[in-house]
């Protein structure tokens, strides 16, 4: 299988980047996530370059960081909570095992406080996070092969349970330590 192990769709504050560094140790494999690819190659925080370039400047940004990541990283990918708003980004995910961490505005809430470091919601930040997702919970859906629920659940409740949902026991992953997977019984 060429292209990542896994790849981690979902809105802001859904848990992306801890569940995916939590999948990436328990699949024996690296962890990436674009944001922090862009942020690494900018050398600036995503909220200046949204307030200073502009969304769209930002977009093309994680177009090409997308781009890159699942092209070149074999194990577990996160995405910015935007990235399947590009039709292009949405054609490279076709095939690929793509999981959308989903959550309820409530929890979001409780989560992020939804405040001004996430440029999208720095205006009536609970309103602006249900526009987003009436925008987006159809692109997730729509890349994704799995959808797992984390709401009221720990990270490495959501961790598992995206295991469970690609069937991605440590036998399907080259060089994995069976017991890097805990909760799932050897047969050896």
């Amino acid at each position: 299988m060429s292209g990542p192990l896994v790849v981690l769709v979902g809105p802001m504050g859904v848990g992306k980047t801890t569940v995916g560094a939590l999948l990436a140790e328990r699949l024996g494999t690296e962890y990436r996530d674009t944001d922090a690819d862009i942020v690494a190659a900018e050398g600036r925080e995503i909220s200046d370059i949204f307030f200073d370039d502009g969304e769209q400047h930002f977009r093309e940004l994680e177009r090409t960081a997308v781009r890159t990541a699942l092209a070149e990283h074999p194990g577990v990918v996160a995405l910015g909570g935007g990235a399947v708003l590009d039709k292009d980004t949405r054609e490279l995910l076709a095939g690929l095992p793509v999981v959308y961490l989903s959550m309820e505005a409530n929890e979001a809430v409780r989560r992020t406080g939804l405040g001004l470091a996430r440029p999208l919601l720095a205006i009536n930040p609970r309103q602006q996070w249900k526009l987003l997702m009436e925008e987006r919970r159809s692109l997730y859906t729509e890349v994704a092969r799995a959808v797992v629920p984390t709401d009221e659940r720990a990270p490495e409740e959501v961790a598992e349970a995206v295991i469970e949902a690609l069937e991605l026991g440590a036998a399907a992953v080259p060089g994995a330590d069976p017991s890097a997977n805990p909760g799932k019984e050897n047969d050896a």
